[in-house]
């Protein structure tokens, strides 16, 4: 499983919108490339942030 796949479903299966810290911690992933793949996804649109900081995926 890639970094990208690996962080939607992390944020699908808590449910609710998390941090990039929250994110590595509840994958195990280095928070590097948590971010590197976090910035893909918002350039792709398939995370939006609902408030400053924490990201959901797009409905």
């Amino acid at each position: 499983m890639d970094t990208k796949a690996a962080i939607l479903d992390v944020l699908q299966k808590e449910g609710k919108p998390m941090s990039a810290g929250q994110i590595a911690d509840a994958s195990g992933i280095d928070r590097k490339e948590v971010d590197k793949a976090m910035k893909a996804l918002k350039e792709e649109e398939r995370i939006v942030s609902p408030k400053r900081c924490y990201w959901e995926p797009k409905q």
